[in-house]
């Protein structure tokens, strides 16, 4: 099983980025996902999720009306759409798949995001 995140990088406060998870090993389309992130000397944080089939997301309220999580199923891809992005912001974007009702769980190595004032 393999989730790579890719997209991060180093932008100025007010730009945007857009993150993706690639997974590959699961079925996909079966698996509750969710992006993360930690912060140094922080606690690792839940950013967005969103449901397998896509139809139900939910947002951090720090994020809310900023970042739009999303999902391709066909191409085993989720999105984060970070917009209007924030010096603290700046954190490691992680990946999630959970498939609860079996117990699996999976993560992705991260990506880093750093905001600019």
């Amino acid at each position: 099983v393999q989730l790579v995140e890719s997209g991060g990088g180093l932008v100025q406060a007010g730009g945007s980025l857009r993150l993706s998870c690639a997974a590959s090993g699961i079925t996909f389309s079966i698996y509750a996902m969710a992006w993360y992130r930690q912060a140094p000397g922080k606690q690792r944080e839940l950013v967005a999720s969103i449901t397998s089939s896509g139809g139900d997301t939910n947002y951090a309220d720090s994020v809310k009306g900023r970042f739009t999580v999303s999902r391709d199923n066909a191409k085993s891809t989720m999105y984060l759409q970070m917009n209007s992005l924030k010096p603290e912001d700046t954190a490691v974007y992680y990946c999630k798949a959970t498939k609860s009702d079996l117990g699996l769980v999976y993560w992705g190595q991260g990506t880093q995001v750093t905001v600019s004032s």
